[in-house]
């Protein structure tokens, strides 16, 4: 499902939660699959149970997954709207950058350092 970079400067965490992300909205994990536990997940990825757990949080505050109590974790509907909020995002962030006065060239080099620094 996933590989983790132990030599990557990426948390563990990020590379979780940005793995599952892309997966959803690439709709290789389609909305309504279940997820692996955290724990199963953790085994099978060697990772410690807190780090896959912060993953699964993120993406549950980003509305790609949901979770159902003791049902587990699931691919919600939300990551069908992803690309919507992404460009709503970027509209946002076009607006601030053109009522600042700052050119094209400087607002994408401004976002490219934010997502890169992100991994």
């Amino acid at each position: 499902m996933i590989t983790i970079d132990p030599n990557s400067a990426v948390p563990p965490f990020e590379q979780v939660r940005g793995g599952l992300a892309q997966q959803i909205n690439d709709h290789t994990l389609a909305v309504g699959t279940k997820l692996p536990t955290v724990r199963q997940l953790a085994t099978d990825l060697g990772l410690a149970a807190n780090t896959v757990a912060r993953a699964y949080r993120e993406l549950e505050e980003a509305g790609l997954v949901e979770t159902r109590g003791r049902a587990g974790t699931f691919v919600g509907a939300a990551g069908d709207r992803t690309m919507e909020r992404a460009r709503k995002a970027a509209d946002t962030y076009a607006d601030a950058m053109h009522k600042l006065g700052l050119d094209t060239a400087t607002a994408l080099s401004i976002a490219e350092a934010a997502l890169t620094a992100r991994g």
